[in-house]
C-alpha cells in the first residue's frame, strides 16, 4: 500500500508544475507573432513591388472547344464550347429556371431537358452534375 500512495502523489506534483511552466512560454508566444507579422508584411510588400503582375494562364485542356451531344445542346446550344463555358451556361439555365433545391442548394432538380442530360434522374448533386455533363461532351 505504501507504493500506491507514492505513485498517486507523484502525478499530482507533475500536474501542478505543468501549468506554471506552460504560462511562461505563452507570454513569449504572444509577443512573437506581432513581430513576425510585421516582418512578413514588409517582405511581401518588397516582393510584390519587384515582380510585375502576371496574368494567370488557363489550362489548355479546359479551353479546348468540345461539341455537346444533342441532349446537352438543348440546354447550352449546339456550337462547340470549352468545358468552362458549358458549365457556365448550364448554371445560367439552372438559375434562370430556379432549379436548385431550396432546402439543400447543392442539389439540382431536373426539368425535362436536364433529366435527359442527368440520365433520367430527378435530382443530382452539383458535383455529380459536372460528371454527367462531361459524358455529353465529345
Amino acid at each position: 500500500m505504501a507504493t500506491a500512495k507514492k505513485t498517486t502523489a507523484a502525478p499530482a506534483k507533475k500536474a501542478a508544475a505543468k501549468p506554471a511552466a506552460a504560462a511562461k512560454p505563452a507570454a513569449k508566444k504572444a509577443a512573437a507573432p506581432a513581430k513576425t507579422a510585421a516582418k512578413t508584411a514588409d517582405k511581401s510588400a518588397d516582393k510584390s513591388a519587384d515582380k510585375p503582375a502576371v496574368a494567370r494562364k488557363p489550362n489548355a485542356a479546359f479551353m479546348k472547344a468540345m461539341t455537346p451531344s444533342a441532349t446537352l445542346a438543348a440546354v447550352v446550344g449546339d456550337k462547340p464550347l470549352p468545358r468552362t463555358e458549358v458549365t457556365k451556361k448550364v448554371w445560367d439555365y439552372i438559375k434562370s429556371k430556379d432549379l436548385q433545391d431550396p432546402a439543400n442548394r447543392r442539389m439540382i432538380n431536373g426539368d425535362d431537358k436536364l433529366k435527359a442530360v442527368f440520365g433520367g434522374k430527378e435530382q443530382v448533386s452539383m458535383f455529380e452534375m459536372t460528371k454527367l455533363i462531361s459524358d455529353h461532351l465529345k
